[in-house]
């Protein structure tokens, strides 16, 4: 009867305790939800482990707490009330401060990311207690200090990343005694000191990313010790000494850059034994040596970097079997000899650059056997020799560098078959002679041409005028003779890149051209009949009253429209300001600090312009009180305005209080005459699209992660308006815009509802969409849908993972980005070589959510409207890839 009532009193207390675990972690999460108001987080459903992102056990629980790019801030100290808890992903939010120690109380929590926050101060040492955390990710915060000692005692730690922070200090040797740490990644920190020297010797070190520092000392050899490193990033750094020879025996690495640094010696001959090798970069060092063979051992090479250092000798021919390389870069170096004849095996190159060497053979004929280069560098050799005229088979070229040699012979005219040339043609400083061939005139992409200082003769022929896309000019120190054409480019060049050519006259020169008719002993020659000089003038005077009287139309019809455009937008400072008929601030706390007189002004200087888009004009815009506004100028708004003005306001502030952080609102608006403003937050890094396109200049790093994030906001706030039934009318990368922190928001969420108010969303009869972005169906129907948004979208996605532009020569005439990337297989291309190499090549998981991402983009762009994923699917999808 004793035991009886013993388990009894031992099954009642278990009870009593699950109650209360199940009563705290409720009063809990209803605490939470006050503090941070979670969309999808139904306070009147007291079953919270039916909310979005939260599992529980079976006792009820929280188990699990994935609150993720939901655009929250607040107090989350509750949080550590949660004593279950096991997985806790908060990243990509706006939560700041400093992180709390209280989280040192969550035992069982065996997954931790607070990554892409505002969380300040330095690392809690408090974390140390949590004796079961397997993945710990504090990236992309503004931590300070030193790695707390007390981390020493995650013992089952598997994965560590802090990069993007402000930390300094060492790394701890402790590091090194995490014997089942997997990843370690601290890049972009000022930490400085040597690379523990056993870290990776007692470890499954697989990762270990650590650019962007400060340290200094050796690469430890016992990081190639275990043979199970897979990707190593040290570029931009201070290290010294050599490449460890061990490198050899770590079979299963795939990305290797330490580029940027100081260190010595040679690339060992064991390169060669590392099968799985895709990306070697080891710029800007001070390495020598021969450029070993054995990398072509390397199969799987995608990229090789060894520019800027002290390499000597050839270029080994066996570089030839590297079937899949892309880009070759060995620039500044001191190599000497012919180029190999077998690089034309390697098919796949984009980018060769063999500038800045010794290099004094001929070019090969077969350098264009590789019919996928577009980037071409052989200038500041000794080359010899002439320009075969093969090199019109390079058809992809979008750059030519050849200054700087001994080339001889003329200009071959297969050069103006390239017509895909576009960033630059430079043959200075050789000893080329001859004409300038009148193909030239035939690239019409071109934008800089350089042939100066070369024996250059004859006239500068007039086909050069179809050269239309030309900025930059230089035919100076040649032979040349006769007028100078009357090209604008030309026109517009500086006179020093005409000079050196003594025949040579018109402007920009000073000299003048003389008589046509040449000297009296030669007039005979060159008589002409007046009867035909007659009939010249009088058919030019015909053309001429004709040319006049459409100019004069043009100029009246022009002088009428800048007469319009003056009474409604020439508004001087001096001059009253316009009447405003409406205008309101949508968040109470910005009231007092904006202007509306200063947003009018704003929008009448062109520079304030930011972009021009297909439905408006946007400009930047400072308030008196220094708060920076972006003002966009609706087009096309005069009827919107005088007969829907009510119904547009209505819109306007029902718009304003969308509730979803990947969503540009307006904050605001201003109407005067027959204009339109709509007021936002300026957003200063600009647009998804010049985010790609100026990657390399960007202060922030456009890695994969942080382009997957990009693409999964996007798509979240897109699928937000479809939630309400809002059909968006220009999705594409310019109109996704980024802030501070490169959280993407969609912009022109108002056109939809502004340009035909009286029907809210779907048609209308001018074009929707920008080119490449417009879905194939829209030809026929003339509907802006849900699945064209979708194919849109996709259109942006394939941008992200491609690094293209949705339109582009190279894709071939009528091709754009979708049709290219569809089109692969027949071209023999493998999903692979679609995606962007800097990225999928930097680490094998990388590789893989980019080719998952690139599924998910093929299904938006399937031709078929309803074969097309809904956004909500594509968002689901897009994180699974994320996770894996």
């Amino acid at each position: 009867m004793a035991y009886l009532c013993w388990f009894c009193l031992l099954v009642v207390t278990v009870i009593i305790q699950l109650v209360s675990s199940q009563h705290n972690d409720q009063s809990t999460m209803l605490a939470l939800q006050k503090e941070l108001s979670v969309l999808g987080w139904d306070v009147k459903n007291s079953d919270y482990c039916a909310w979005i992102g939260i599992r529980c056990n079976s006792n009820g629980s929280v188990e699990r707490l994935e609150l993720s790019r939901r655009g929250l801030k607040g107090n989350i100290s509750a949080i550590s009330e949660l004593r279950a808890l096991k997985w806790l992903d908060l990243s990509v939010n706006s939560f700041g401060g400093a992180i709390f120690a209280n989280f040192g109380k969550l035992s069982k929590l065996e997954y931790l990311d607070l990554s892409g926050n505002q969380f300040v101060s330095s690392i809690p040492p408090e974390l140390g207690r949590l004796k079961n955390l397997k993945s710990l990710n504090l990236s992309n915060n503004e931590l300070t200090g030193a790695i707390p000692g007390e981390l020493r005692s995650l013992e089952k730690l598997q994965e560590l990343q802090l990069s993007g922070n402000r930390l300094n200090d060492t790394i701890p040797s402790w590091v090194a005694n995490l014997t089942d740490l997997r990843v370690f990644t601290a890049y972009e920190n000022f930490l400085g000191g040597p690379i523990p020297e056993n870290l990776g010797l007692f470890s499954e070190l697989e990762v270990l990313n650590l650019h962007s520092n400060q340290l200094m000392g050796p690469i430890p050899e016992n990081l190639f010790a275990s043979g199970k490193l897979q990707v190593l990033i040290l570029t931009m750094n201070r290290l010294e000494g050599n490449l460890p020879d061990l490198i050899g025996t770590c079979k299963s690495l795939s990305n290797l850059r330490i580029g940027n640094n100081k260190l010595v010696g040679g690339i060992p001959r064991d390169i060669g034994n590392v099968s799985s090798l895709t990306y070697f970069e080891a710029d800007n060092n001070n390495l020598s040596g021969e450029i070993v063979p054995e990398f072509a051992r390397c199969s799987n090479l995608t990229l090789l970097n060894l520019a800027n250092n002290g390499f000597m000798g050839p270029l080994p021919n066996e570089l030839g079997g590297l079937v899949n390389l892309q880009e070759l870069i060995v620039s500044g170096n001191s190599l000497i000899g012919e180029i190999p004849k077998s690089l034309s095996k390697c098919k796949n190159l984009n980018k060769l650059d063999l500038s800045n060497n010794r290099f004094n053979g001929t070019i090969p004929e077969e350098l264009c056997d590789m019919s996928r280069l577009q980037f071409l560098y052989l200038s500041e050799n000794s080359i010899r020799g002439e320009i075969p005229h093969e090199i019109g088979n390079c058809v992809r070229l979008l750059e030519l560098q050849m200054g700087s040699n001994y080339l001889t012979g003329s200009i071959p005219p297969e050069i103006g078959k390239i017509k895909n040339l576009q960033i630059a043609l430079n043959l200075s400083f050789n000893h080329l002679h001859g004409p300038l061939p009148r193909e030239l005139g035939r690239l019409d992409k071109l934008v800089s041409l350089d042939v100066s200082n070369n024996q250059i003769s004859g006239n500068i022929p007039s086909e050069l005028k179809g050269m239309l896309s030309l900025i930059e000019v230089d035919f100076s120190n040649n032979m040349l003779t006769g007028q100078v054409p009357t090209f604008a480019p030309f026109q517009k060049a500086s006179s020093a890149n005409f000079s050196g050519n003594k025949g040579l006259c018109g402007d920009p020169l000073s000299s003048t051209c003389g008589s046509t008719f040449g000297d009296g002993h030669d007039y005979n020659h060159h008589k002409v009949s007046y009867k035909i000089i007659l009939a010249v003038i009088g058919s030019g005077l015909a053309v001429f009253v004709m040319v006049t009287v459409v100019v004069l139309l043009f100029m009246m019809r022009e002088k009428q429209e800048m007469a319009a455009k003056a009474a409604s937008e020439a508004i001087d400072e001096s001059q009253n300001p316009p009447s405003i008929i409406a205008s309101n601030i949508f968040v109470e706390n910005l009231k007092q600090a904006v202007d509306f007189e200063s947003c009018v002004k704003a929008t009448l200087k062109d520079s304030n312009k930011l972009v021009a888009g297909t439905f408006s004009t946007i400009y930047k815009a400072v308030m008196p009180s220094g708060l920076v506004l972006s003002v966009k100028r609706l087009k096309s708004m005069d009827r919107t305005i005088s007969h829907h003005q009510n119904k547009m306001i209505r819109e306007l502030e029902r718009l304003g209080k969308l509730s979803h952080d990947n969503l540009m609102r307006p904050i605001g608006f201003v109407i005067y005459e027959d204009v339109a403003l709509l007021l936002h937050s300026y957003m200063p890094n600009g647009t998804l699209s010049q985010l790609l396109q100026n990657a390399t200049q960007s202060e922030f790093e456009v890695d994969w992660p942080r382009r997957l994030s990009i693409a999964i906001g996007a798509a979240e706030g897109l699928a937000f308006l479809h939630h309400v039934a809002i059909i968006h009318l220009d999705i594409s990368s310019g109109n996704i815009l980024l802030d501070a922190n490169l959280k993407p928001l969609v912009g022109e969420v108002e056109i939809s509802k502004l340009l035909d108010p009286s029907k809210g969303t779907a048609s209308i009869s001018a074009v929707a969409g920008s080119f490449g972005y417009i879905p194939p169906e829209y030809a026929y129907t003339m509907q802006v849908t849900a699945p064209g948004n979708v194919y849109s979208y996709g259109v942006v996605l394939l941008e992200i993972l491609t690094s293209r532009t949705p339109v582009d020569e190279a894709f071939g005439e009528g091709v754009d980005l979708v049709k290219w990337v569809h089109s692969a297989p027949t071209r023999g291309e493998t999903p692979e070589q679609i995606l962007d190499s800097k990225l999928s090549t930097v680490s094998f998981t990388w590789r893989k959510q980019m080719l998952g991402a690139l599924k998910v983009a093929l299904l938006c762009t399937d031709l078929t409207p309803a074969k097309r994923p809904k956004m909500k699917k594509v968002v689901e999808m897009l994180k699974e890839v994320e996770q894996n």
